[in-house]
């Protein structure tokens, strides 16, 4: 029997959202909400799309919009329109509209919950608007009530990154997982790089980060952390940001129109079709915002051809590239400088670890770093290995 390939569907139930962060480039307060039609008509468009299992993530704007009874319904006409398939699920949520109703209806679906926090709570409102800090702790103490199972994004800004050290020590007191991103340029402002973390920090962030956590490992986890230590150790990309993602994951907007990423949702240009026309792979790909995502592959395969990582960095993510530039494809991810900067200090590091920094040949393995040496890799290696 052959090997089936999951793929990766976002639900955008609607790109309406309460909140109104500083750095935010995805929300948009004239958006409708999705139709339970438009659910319906896309169940329908996937069972004869691809016969593989599938994830979906409910993403926005705020998804809690919908209310509970878009989720009590679409939660079973999606499992249900696509039995015996694999169905997985998860949401990202700023968790203001999370009620025990609602967490009660994710939680018999088993649904885990991405959250987003940046900090210690004045830094954190300062960033994403007064009160944010209060109402998603509010949701989340309700999500966890119900037993349901919520991690935290941190997004790091050209402001907060002289704060890692706080935000690192306010995840690890309170018992959070960490999970980053690097504020973008949004290219719905006048001012796009007021708040976007520059690649170089990013990178000098994702250091600092590999050591702040080989050094409490036992107390934290950094989710960036493993998954970039997991590509060095399997030679390919495990999250979105460094895969091939055309043709495996797709997001489909609150009208029902199709798109290569949620980060497209509501950019015409990148439209690619509708559930209601039943697109099949090949529409999809022939469509021109299938065609740019396969331009961006083949200049990958390119321009980076002679790059110690590219089997599993993949030139970043694809929007990063070509959103900003309106389509026109200048370069790679601009993040690129941070990746390899991250990359290169994981796969060094293991490698001095392994064949020894004093000057030991390769057939003698070291136990651990040398005195004064920064922290070893290869307790983190078990560590993700076991989990």
């Amino acid at each position: 029997m052959a090997h089936k390939k999951p793929f990766h569907v976002m639900i955008i139930p609607t790109l309406g959202c309460p909140s109104s962060c500083s750095y935010c480039w995805s929300s948009d307060e004239r958006s409708p909400i999705m139709t339970m039609e438009t659910v319906k008509e896309m169940v329908e468009w996937l069972q004869t799309f691809r016969d593989d299992p599938i994830t979906f993530t409910f993403h926005g704007g705020e998804p809690l919009l919908a209310g509970p009874d878009f989720y009590r319904e679409a939660l079973s006409l999606i499992t249900e329109g696509l039995r015996p398939r694999k169905i997985a699920f998860a949401l990202q949520t700023n968790l203001w509209k999370m009620t025990p109703e609602m967490a009660q209806v994710l939680a018999e679906y088993r649904v885990p919950i991405g959250s987003s926090l940046d900090g210690p709570k004045d830094l954190n409102d300062l960033q994403r608007s007064a009160g944010y800090f209060d109402k998603t702790m509010a949701g989340y103490e309700i999500a966890r009530a119900h037993g349901l199972s919520v991690q935290f994004i941190c997004t790091f800004t050209s402001y907060s990154i002289d704060f890692k050290e706080d935000i690192f020590n306010f995840f690890l007191e309170n018992g959070l997982t960490l999970k980053l991103h690097p504020a973008l340029p949004s290219i719905k402002s006048d001012d796009p790089d007021q708040w976007a973390l520059a690649p170089v920090k990013y990178g000098d962030l994702l250091v600092y980060l590999l050591d702040r956590y080989l050094e409490n490992m036992d107390d934290i986890e950094v989710r960036n952390i493993n998954d970039l230590c997991r590509c060095v150790f399997t030679g390919r990309g495990t999250v979105c940001t460094y895969v091939d993602c055309m043709e495996d994951t797709f997001a489909v907007g609150p009208n029902g129109t199709i798109y290569p990423c949620y980060r497209f949702v509501g950019m015409e240009e990148w439209a690619m079709g509708n559930v209601r026309d039943r697109p099949t792979v090949a529409d999809l790909a022939g469509s021109e915002a299938g065609k740019r995502m396969r331009a961006f592959k083949d200049m990958v395969d390119r321009e980076c051809k002679s790059c110690r990582h590219i089997r599993y960095c993949r030139g970043g993510c694809p929007y990063n590239a070509i959103a900003p530039s309106g389509g026109e494809l200048l370069g790679v991810d601009p993040h690129c400088i941070a990746y390899k900067r991250i990359f290169d200090e994981i796969a060094d590091r293991f490698n001095k670890e392994i064949f020894g920094s004093m000057g030991m040949g390769s057939a003698c393995l070291s136990s651990g770093p040398s005195e004064g040496a920064k922290p070893g890799m290869m307790a983190l290696i078990q560590k993700i290995i076991s989990s």
